[in-house]
């Protein structure tokens, strides 16, 4: 078994969709990045890579690559997903935390969590997707930007 944790935030500005669990959700704002911004899924990639020992998104992703710029995290996760699996890995677990002041969420976790399973191929009932406010406190209490935790646990493929 292999335990890995991940950690991403982004700040939200004009200009850009919202997407976040592979899932746009509507709001003024989105999340600035290299990519799509896609903290949530950023995260679990990170958590991801870390569980394999192969350090960061940005080793694998770097943001220098033009061929990367606007990317859909969603791919940037499933290529991280084709290395779990090469590695003779699967997720036994993933547990994540959006940390948001605003917008709300909680009606968008379901689907998020399908979407992830998807692109990591596994069943829903391995992914767990959860939102908390920073009820005011710091930069993301003030509403400018979002973060995401991940925590993920794999084990030997059967």
């Amino acid at each position: 078994m292999r335990i890995g944790h991940g950690y991403d935030a982004h700040r939200l500005v004009a200009g850009r969709p919202l997407r976040l669990g592979g899932v746009d959700v509507p709001y003024p704002r989105g999340l600035e990045g290299h990519s799509d911004g896609d903290v949530l899924l950023h995260a679990i990639a990170s958590a991801l890579l870390g569980a394999l020992g192969e350090g960061d998104l940005g080793r694998h992703f770097p943001s220098s690559d033009p061929a990367l710029a606007g990317i859909a995290s969603g791919e940037l996760l499933a290529r991280v997903g084709v290395r779990v699996r090469a590695a003779g890995l699967r997720l036994a677990h993933l547990d994540s935390t959006i940390v948001a002041q605003e917008p709300r969420l909680a009606g968008f976790l379901e689907t998020m969590r399908g979407v992830i399973a998807a692109v990591l191929e596994t069943g829903a009932e391995r992914v767990n997707v959860k939102v908390t406010s920073p009820d005011g406190l710091g930069a993301i209490g003030r509403g400018e930007g979002i973060a995401a935790h991940a925590v993920v646990l794999l084990e030997g493929a059967l």
